[in-house]
């Protein structure tokens, strides 16, 4: 129930938290636009702010300036201290870490991949085979955004299906670091159907090979598929700089 002595602003975080349960929104997943969301909730979008502001500094959500509102993943205070902060100041001092996290990304899937394969509980191997449904529906939204979200939450729930807490809240704290570095190249990623078609590809092959307990095989995929990502990534960030430079070249009335 709701206090009626709590301000509006308690109100509407309530019913916030009671919206996010509600829509089965999960870490990791963003929620509608603002002027979408203050619709739906009938309220005025600053008070809206206000709400948000407050569970954001809860630790629920986090904030991208151009990037909307996510849920965040819950980190154990262990991770957030030793693996997280160190690093997102790295990342603040010069955002080509970014490369560093990607490499770190193929050590630690490797592990969880080969740990699915062996541990995966019946439970585990239906939240893995939804979140790749999830990464195949949405491709009929059209939305590059969502997509990318789906593809966290599949490598995610091969995380959890490792049964290594370790490995997992490392993954989780990689995610979070990588959501802002990554995530406009991500999403041109998911924007471009070739691509597109052979991450899906990938992700079946990675999906089979842990259903089936071949550990071996799930552990050279994902190390196949992580490849194929580090260098399509770092293409786009190329091609993303290059633009960017050209947009400094001097106009024809300085030559």
């Amino acid at each position: 129930m709701i206090d009626p002595t709590a301000s509006a602003a308690e109100h509407l975080v309530v019913r916030l938290r009671r919206y996010i349960d509600q829509h089965k929104l999960t870490p990791g997943m963003k929620l509608p636009a603002e002027r979408q969301l203050a619709a739906e909730l009938g309220v005025s979008r600053s008070s809206l702010r206000e709400a948000l502001q407050q569970l954001a500094s809860s630790g629920l959500l986090i904030s991208r300036r151009g990037g909307g509102t996510w849920l965040r993943q819950q980190l154990a205070p262990w991770a957030e201290q030793r693996i997280v902060a160190p690093v997102r100041q790295l990342l603040q001092d010069d955002p080509d870490y970014r490369y560093d996290i990607l490499e770190a990304r193929h050590a630690i899937e490797a592990s969880t991949a080969w740990y699915a394969a062996q541990r995966a509980t019946e439970a585990d191997k239906e939240r893995l085979r939804l979140a790749f449904d999830a990464t195949l529906k949405l491709t009929e939204r059209d939305d590059p955004d969502l997509a990318a979200q789906a593809d966290v939450r599949f490598h995610l729930a091969i995380a959890e299906a490792s049964h290594n807490l370790v490995l997992l809240q490392t993954m989780r704290g990689f995610f979070e670091l990588l959501q802002s570095s990554v995530l406009q190249s991500r999403q041109r990623m998911y924007s471009q159907p070739t691509i597109f078609a052979r991450l899906t590809e990938q992700h079946q092959r990675l999906l089979d090979a842990i259903l089936a307990g071949e550990a071996e095989t799930a552990r050279r995929t994902v190390m196949e598929h992580l490849g194929f990502v580090h260098a399509t990534l770092k293409s786009l960030h190329e091609d993303e700089a290059r633009q960017a430079r050209s947009t400094r070249l001097p106009g024809d009335d300085s030559l």
